[in-house]
């Protein structure tokens, strides 16, 4: 009989790896959020914090060296109509 563990499954590395990378989005979302409130000097809106949830990976990546740039909330709001074009 084969001896297959559940960690040996494809279904179990696909699951994994899911997980991976939703925690990796998870953590680039917070860390950009983090450090836009500490930059504009308060709390972003609900509005603001779910679209940067919702955005992909290579997005977050972009926008956490755009927002070095940003001196105002105006300016990651136009960033962000500007991703999502």
């Amino acid at each position: 009989m084969l001896e297959i563990t559940l960690q040996q499954t494809r279904v179990y590395r696909e699951i994994k790896e899911e997980g991976i990378q939703e925690g990796r989005l998870s953590e680039a979302a917070n860390l950009i959020i983090r450090l836009m409130s500490k930059r504009m000097g308060q709390k972003l809106s609900d509005e603001i914090v779910a679209r940067i949830f919702g955005l992909p990976l290579p997005v977050l990546e972009d926008l956490s060296e755009a927002l070095l740039d940003f001196s105002s909330l105006a300016d990651l709001q136009v960033w962000l109509d500007e991703a999502n074009n």
